[in-house]
């Protein structure tokens, strides 16, 4: 053969990826197959999953997390409201934090830029268990946090203790509602085994210090994503804008966001796969609680399979969180995406099927006009 033909050029690259498809496969794919079949087993932890004393139940753990009521179904619920706050509060603020120390320190004539990039960095690099800790302290009840409120009169509250929810406090401050006597509207009915008076409860008071500390933390890193994309914006550009007459908050608007657009797309599906995903924080600062509260599916499935023993429920939750990000990073990605660019890729579609139904049609007809010949 020769140096530059297809076939040898085409087996010298599987040569080269094959050690890597090994490593991924026993390390990824294997594992995965294994946990699946734990999900569809009574695999008590005892010996091998596949051994002859671990029996085949099916949709059995599934049905029992989603359908059946009982304590599995509402502690899955209240994992999924807690997380749904969550993500909420969390993605929007370290998106548009992050977006803005990167447009900050884009600015050319900033003095002390590179040390301000490594300041903002610093958190993401550290270990979250260590920024767990610290967070303890500030927010305890005697902690630097409730002794700044205090110099402003305002008597904070012992945060990762109290299992208030937000939307609760704020109604009942402003005259709505009252956290000790709910209304029954809210509390008799029942969705899949929690009230309303629950599901609208919004963050509680530990979530929400929570999710201040990992806005904190990951922020640095979406910076310096921003950061990358800003270099990359053409400098003609924004002066065009200029000489246009275009001020700063309508450069911004109308030149850099729209440049910034897939990145941002790519920050908030980060975000939103590292929000659902979250473990750490809760294990080590909470631990679910207070009321469990800052109860997380990652956190549920943790405690299922290794605290209560129970291997095919942790799996199962483990799978459901994974369906639930895959459906709702799709949709995420679906909304956020750019309609022209939609549009453009759809057109094209379009024209290779026509294409492609031209060239058939063309080489129907010449195959007639052989055998007619």
């Amino acid at each position: 053969m020769k140096a530059g033909d297809p076939q040898r050029q085409q087996g010298a690259g599987w040569l080269f990826v094959t050690p890597a498809i090994i490593v991924l496969g026993l390390f990824l794919v294997v594992p995965i197959a294994m946990a699946l079949w734990v999900s569809l087993s009574d695999w008590t932890g005892r010996g091998s999953p596949f051994g002859g004393a671990t029996s085949f139940v099916g949709l059995e753990n599934y049905g029992e997390l989603l359908i059946e009521s009982g304590l599995a179904r509402q502690d899955l619920m209240t994992s999924f409201r807690n997380t749904f706050y969550y993500v909420l509060g969390v993605v929007p603020l370290q998106t548009v934090l992050a977006l803005s120390l990167a447009v900050l320190l884009n600015n050319k004539f900033l003095k002390g830029r590179s040390f301000f990039r490594t300041a903002f960095y610093f958190p993401s690099v550290v270990s979250s268990v260590a920024i767990s800790a610290l967070f303890l302290f500030l927010f305890a009840g005697s902690g630097a946090i409730n002794k700044i409120l205090a110099f402003f009169s305002i008597n904070g509250p012992n945060w990762f203790q109290d299992p208030r929810g937000v939307i609760h406090l704020i109604g009942d401050g402003l005259g709505v509602w009252s956290i000790a006597s709910p209304p029954d509207w809210l509390t008799n009915p029942s969705v899949l085994g929690l009230s309303l008076w629950e599901w609208f409860a919004g963050p509680s008071v530990a979530l929400s210090a929570i999710m201040l500390q990992v806005v904190w933390t990951t922020a640095g890193t979406f910076m310096l994503m921003f950061l990358a994309a800003l270099q990359d914006l053409p400098a003609e550009v924004e002066e065009a804008a200029m000489v246009d007459g275009a001020n700063r908050w309508q450069r911004f608007m109308n030149v850099t966001v729209p440049h910034l657009r897939p990145m941002i797309l790519l920050v908030a599906t980060l975000g939103f796969i590292g929000t659902w995903q979250v473990f750490d924080q809760m294990y080590v600062m909470t631990q679910g609680g207070p009321a469990k509260t800052t109860l997380t599916p990652a956190y549920l499935s943790f405690q299922a399979a290794f605290a209560n023993i129970d291997f095919p429920r942790g799996a199962a939750i483990a799978f459901i969180l994974f369906a639930l990000i895959f459906v709702l990073t799709t949709a995420q990605r679906y909304l956020l995406r750019d309609k022209d660019d939609a549009a453009q890729a759809k057109a094209a579609r379009q024209q290779k099927r026509r294409q492609r139904k031209q060239r058939t049609r063309i080489t129907e007809q010449e195959q007639r006009k052989a055998q007619t010949t």
